[in-house]
């Protein structure tokens, strides 16, 4: 029997060595598309990729976020078109360089670098290779302009659903409430708003009025696609002197602004006893100018309930404060939301005329406040609430009377790759933008609005802020859409509660 089956045995081997899969191409030895396309492979294996800017299908050297995607149609000039695809390729080389950091060593030693810095740089040689290539090929260039698109926040198939077209009147409905509640809230004199604890404030590092702003944001605009962009020893000024003050009643560790980070054993959680506070730039589009945003986060600890079955609490909560800058650097238009993208307040100041708003039930424009214009002494306070953390009120002081413990003024970028207790290192946000541990309850009840997860924590360029429509807080024309610019001679008498 043993000669019998001898032969069948004899090809049984022959027939696995030739399924024995070949020896693993060095990754140095790819084409540049095949590089990213297993560094890729990996990233999305380890489960560490990163969300801020959406990838552009059939160019993996390349990412966009809304604002870039606006120019697709726009850039004709050589040095317009080679400026837009420099844009897009530093997107990509940021999410990678904190994908690459973030991937276990494990991972990196089986592409064939456990450095990561080195892994990067072999990446950027191919991203300038594949941008030298697209940007002189017009069929290439074309589809570059079609697919350079940043997905939708909301979900068609969860409206579809959950029937939209009458659901949302109930939640209109519900909208309507709680801007009714918010302008009682800031109609009430700052005295007799009610504090459960203590009013404690946190301060920003020192950093006095830049006269001259407004020619360093102009030179800073000296570009193709005519972004301001200062220089970091500018941008750091202009972070400290519009730099927030938070004024928050402090009734337990829940409203202490404090650091995320990874625990030995869980998700992401937040150190109340070090005040930090996160900085990142944007830009929006106001008419034919690009204006330059600052964006302030301070997360807390949680929204704790406040009674049982409270659907909107939950581990970490947050306020995002953004400052749009006019042309000359002095402050345009301000506005807030929570990192889930809820409760989403403008308040303008004189520079800033609102547009008549549509005539629509959708969310355009919820004001609770108007401001006059800022002087050079003076810096914003922000009034926050015991554990809902909501904004209450909005003022201006002496720059002198800015008491309390100091916070950190830390880059946002840093919350991308962040120390774990094992050594390596993880984003605060998953693939899917969301922050893993932060879901409400109220994604139970909210999701036929079309917002998948609503309540919890999210990353940049994932932040829809409206249940009723459609609207994102990194929407390019957010501001001009509802605002007109003053000059900067312009004056305006100060409005204090103003309705849509």
């Amino acid at each position: 029997m043993r000669i019998r089956f001898a032969p069948f045995l004899v090809l049984a081997l022959v027939a696995a060595g030739c399924a024995t899969p070949p020896a693993r191409v060095p990754l140095a030895d790819l084409g540049c598309e095949a590089r990213l396309a297993r560094v890729d492979a990996a990233v999305e294996k380890a489960e560490v990729g990163d969300a801020q800017a959406a990838r552009i299908e059939g160019f993996p050297y390349l990412r966009v976020n809304r604002f870039l995607a606006s120019f697709r149609d726009e850039v004709k000039e050589p040095a317009a078109v080679a400026a837009w695809i420099d844009r897009l390729a530093r997107l990509d080389a940021e999410a990678r360089t904190v994908e690459l950091a973030n991937l276990p060593p494990a991972e990196r030693r089986a592409l064939g670098q456990d450095d990561p810095a080195a892994l990067a740089e072999t990446l950027d040689r191919c991203r300038a290779t594949l941008a030298a290539r697209d940007a002189a090929d017009p069929a290439r260039l074309a589809r570059l302009r079609q697919a350079a698109v940043v997905p939708d926040a909301y979900s068609a198939a969860l409206r579809a659903l959950g029937l939209y077209p009458l659901t949302r009147i109930a939640f209109s409905n519900g909208v309507d409430e709680f801007e009714a509640q918010t302008r009682a809230v800031f109609d009430t004199p700052l005295d007799a708003l009610p504090v459960l604890g203590t009013l404690t404030r946190w301060t920003p590092p020192d950093g006095p009025p830049w006269p001259d702003a407004g020619a360093v944001l102009a030179a800073s605009a000296d570009n193709p696609l005519g972004i301001p962009e200062p220089d970091p020893e500018a941008l750091a000024r202009l972070v400290r002197a519009h730099a927030p003050v938070f004024e928050v009643d402090v009734a337990d560790r829940s409203d202490r602004i404090g650091n995320p980070t990874w625990p030995p054993h869980g998700p992401v959680g937040i150190d109340a006893v070090t005040p930090r506070v996160f900085w990142r730039t944007a830009h929006t589009r106001f008419g034919d100018r690009v204006l330059l945003q600052l964006v302030y986060t301070a997360w807390f600890p949680e929204r704790p309930a406040r009674e049982a079955g409270d659907i909107l609490a939950g581990r970490l909560d947050g306020l995002v404060w953004r400052v749009t800058l006019a042309p000359d650097g002095e402050p345009l238009v301000f506005d807030t939301i929570h990192p889930c993208g809820c409760y989403h307040f403008f308040i303008p100041t004189a520079r800033a005329l609102p547009r008549p708003a549509p005539d629509s039930d959708e969310e355009w424009r919820f004001m609770p406040q108007r401001l006059p214009r800022q002087g050079p002494g003076e810096r914003v306070v922000l009034r926050v609430a015991s554990a809902t953390h909501y904004l209450q009120r909005v003022r201006y002081e002496p720059r002198a009377a800015a008491d309390g413990p100091a916070y950190a003024l830390v880059p946002a970028d840093t919350l991308r790759s962040l120390p774990r207790a094992d050594g390596g290192r993880r984003s605060m946000f998953g693939p899917d933008g969301l922050v893993a541990g932060s879901e409400r309850g109220e994604r139970f009840l909210f999701w036929p609005m079309g917002i998948p997860s609503a309540g919890a924590m999210r990353q940049w360029g994932h932040h829809a802020t409206a249940f009723v429509g459609r609207r994102h807080f990194d929407d390019v024309r957010l501001m001009d859409e509802r605002f007109v610019m003053r000059p900067s001679s312009g004056t305006a008498a100060e409005g204090d509660v103003l309705g849509h």
